[in-house]
């Protein structure tokens, strides 16, 4: 009996061991100690994740910005690795926090940033780097003119910051914005208002829903008309929610947006989406490819992917035979009231992920501070409809050129583009972000998915009514875990939400303690003294 306790006992010790351990190596590595010099006789290999679709002029800016870099400080060597979408960089990223195997330097956005914080000094806060004089901004010590704090956009700077630190640098910055076939709108009698409004949206789309005799769409003569066609449906929610005040989240996770306000906009979107007036980019596919074929009048989409939309867009991804001639013009989203107008900030940011050698860190933070040099701003901001964050860029004389030249020809200074760049830069004030915290990316995925789901169950003829809100409502909530969100879910965390390791360990613990019991009981029996049983006490709670 006594060598059977012995024996389990020493089993679960050495699993509750092995479990914390597991622990503390889940909970990330120790805080970033920012060094006093930059070691320049060592040899550093950083890699560094962005994200580019099929534009090679991006890749061209990224590779030259690299090759400069490397010449300044031969002794950092970047490794770039190219992804095709923001949602892959996000996933690899929280596979390789697990494995300890994080980039150095990565292209993402503050939502993700805050679930990569989720493990102990994974990615580094920037107060610090910001404010050194030797390295910081415009530090005494940087090879490269690079822009003071102060230079950088205040607004877009802001957006990196959550939980009462900075843990990003702004890139660029778009916005959406509404990409429009004048031509067809005239067409239908109708006159393109400087300020779009969500009733001009949806009466037009309607109007251009007639069909002929022949069953062809009167305004087009096609037989495939979809006159309004919303990328990205998370914004679409977000944005009609901000126009009308009504709630999305708090900054600490409160989960607002099973709403009133969302209802109605559900019902609408299941208004137009049953009469064929309204798609989405998942349902149907790519805006541009319907605007630039005559199928669509009102495409919305980001300002960046302004060089797909048009007659004359230089990255136009369909064939020259599909292609209809039209007069594009650009305008912000659609607005509630006209008078207050709102639309979101977005764009890539960049963060710097921790690693055991500061002086790594601090290699891959001038190579993140290196990317807001005019060189490279300017040039990526040129490849698409990207504003610059920083003033020393936007003020600059080759960007003000650059933007003077619009219309010159259909590449560099394609006029859809600039149109769409100029329209951010006058509407800074007026643009938002929305509240950054661990599960901000699950929320803005249901914000979205809402819209997705309504739009799809109209088109199979189901039957959107309270009920089906309701239903809706608790599907979205599971899905996306929106319950385990927030403030009340922080307070309430059950035994289910520990990583598996937690989980082992606590069940382990709570078997030797059992253990411990019988065997103390087991040594009063025999009359045993109880020192022993003492010194086992000492030794487990050393070990916890």
């Amino acid at each position: 009996m006594r060598r059977m306790f012995k024996l389990l006992f020493a089993t679960l010790l050495m699993i509750g061991t092995l479990s914390l351990t597991a622990c503390h190596g889940s909970t990330g590595m120790e805080a970033f100690n920012l060094p006093e010099e930059f070691d320049t006789t060592q040899t550093y290999e950083i890699t560094f994740w962005a994200k580019n679709d099929t534009n090679k002029a991006q890749t061209l800016v990224y590779k030259k910005a690299i090759e400069d870099f490397e010449a300044l400080y031969p002794n950092i060597k970047v490794n770039l690795k190219l992804y095709t979408d923001y949602s892959r960089i996000y996933n690899d990223v929280i596979t390789n926090i697990a494995t300890g195997t994080t980039p150095n330097v990565c292209i993402t956005y503050p939502d993700h940033i805050a679930t990569y914080l989720s493990g102990n000094h994974v990615v580094v806060p920037l107060d610090e780097l910001f404010a050194d004089n030797k390295y910081g901004f415009d530090g005494s010590e940087l090879l490269f003119d690079g822009p003071a704090m102060e230079e950088i956009i205040p607004q877009f700077l802001k957006e990196c910051a959550f939980n009462n630190h900075y843990y990003a640098i702004p890139f660029m910055r778009s916005t959406e914005a509404c990409y429009i076939n004048k031509t067809y709108v005239e067409a239908l009698g109708y006159t393109l208002p400087e300020t779009l409004t969500w009733d001009f949206i949806w009466e037009v789309a309607e109007a251009a829903t007639a069909k002929d005799a022949d069953g062809n769409f009167s305004v087009n003569k096609q037989k495939v008309m979809i006159p309004f066609i919303y990328k990205s449906t998370d914004n679409m929610m977000i944005q009609m929610l901000r126009q009308q005040s009504a709630g999305y989240s708090t900054s600490d996770g409160e989960i607002q947006i099973f709403n009133d306000s969302t209802q109605n906009i559900l019902y609408t979107v299941a208004e137009h989406a049953k009469t064929g007036a309204f798609s989405t980019f998942k349902i149907s596919s790519y805006p541009a490819n319907f605007l630039n074929a005559g199928q669509c009048i009102f495409a919305i989409d980001s300002t960046a992917g302004s060089t797909w939309m048009g007659t004359n867009a230089p990255l136009s991804d369909i064939s020259d035979e599909a292609l209809v001639r039209f007069e594009t013009e650009v305008r912000p989203i659609p607005q509630f009231d006209p008078k207050n107008p709102q639309m979101i900030s977005q764009g890539p940011s960049i963060c710097v992920f921790n690693k055991s050698n500061s002086q790594e860190v601090l290699a891959s933070w001038l190579f993140a501070q290196y990317l807001l040099t005019n060189d490279v701003q300017i040039g990526y901001s040129m490849t698409e409809g990207y504003a610059p964050v920083t003033s020393k860029a936007q003020n600059s004389d080759i960007y003000q050129d650059y933007l003077s030249r619009m219309g010159e020809d259909n590449n560099t200074y394609y006029d859809v583009k600039i149109k769409a760049t100029r329209l951010l830069l006058d509407n800074v004030d007026n643009t938002f972000v929305t509240p950054v915290f661990n599960g901000s990316a699950s929320l803005r995925d249901a914000a979205g998915q809402m819209i997705e789901e309504v739009t799809k169950s109209v088109r199979r003829k189901a039957t959107v009514n309270e009920e089906y809100m309701e239903k809706l409502y608790d599907d979205i909530s599971s899905l996306y875990h929106l319950n385990r969100i927030g403030p009340a879910f922080s307070a309430k965390a059950d035994l289910g939400a520990l990583p598996t390791a937690s989980v082992v360990l606590l069940v382990s613990l709570a078997c030797i303690w059992l253990l411990i019991g019988a065997y103390v009981l087991y040594t009063f029996r025999k009359n045993k003294k109880i020192i022993d049983f003492i010194k086992l006490c000492v030794i487990i709670s050393m070990v916890v």
